[in-house]
């Protein structure tokens, strides 16, 4: 049985509101984009035909511009983080999308937004996928390791002993001293 606390409504409801400006914010960017804590993803239309000679594509270090050229870019300004220039690249798709993969130089953080000049994204509400023991950086995997080796409980044991632990509560009747949990 979950409690509704006389609080939680106008969180819920300032949570949605900034949800709802996010969306509208990031739909007005001219690009599209997501990203894993490795890369960025960047998807941008450009005129149906454009071969990849019209374009004017540069990325450095902590700066990009996207644009056709002799025109204003579509896409310029400092980067929020450092990029793998070399690792970084482009490809025009069926002539009507350009599509940038940005290899992050420091593969542990969320970006709040593509060029600082841009919009921010809540990154505490990113639901990563799930990470392989081997795609973690090795201080991080020592550290899970560790844990795992240390037998600590897991977020999902915890959240089940709390379960049963209530249970219980609300059912002082039964006798749980011969069950075997675990």
């Amino acid at each position: 049985m979950s409690s509704l606390h006389a609080d939680d409504a106008p969180q819920n409801k300032l949570d949605a509101e900034q949800a709802e400006r996010e969306k509208r914010e990031q739909d007005a960017l001219p690009y599209k984009w997501r990203q894993t804590l490795a890369d960025l993803t960047l998807t941008l239309p450009v005129p149906p035909g454009t071969r990849g000679k019209q374009l004017d594509v540069q990325i450095k270090k902590k700066h990009i511009r996207v644009g056709l050229k002799g025109q204003e870019p579509v896409l310029e300004g400092e980067l929020y983080s450092e990029v793998k220039v070399d690792e970084s690249t482009w490809t025009l798709d069926d002539s009507s999308e350009l599509t940038l993969s940005l290899e992050k130089v420091s593969q542990q953080s969320w970006w709040p937004h593509v060029v600082t000049s841009a919009p921010k994204i809540d990154t505490t509400k990113i639901q990563p996928e799930n990470s392989k023991l081997s795609e973690l950086d090795g201080e991080t995997r020592a550290m899970v390791e560790k844990m795992m080796q240390m037998g600590k409980p897991t977020s999902d044991e915890l959240r089940k002993q709390e379960m049963l632990r209530k249970f219980q509560e609300q059912h002082p009747e039964m006798d749980f001293s011969k069950a075997k949990i675990g």
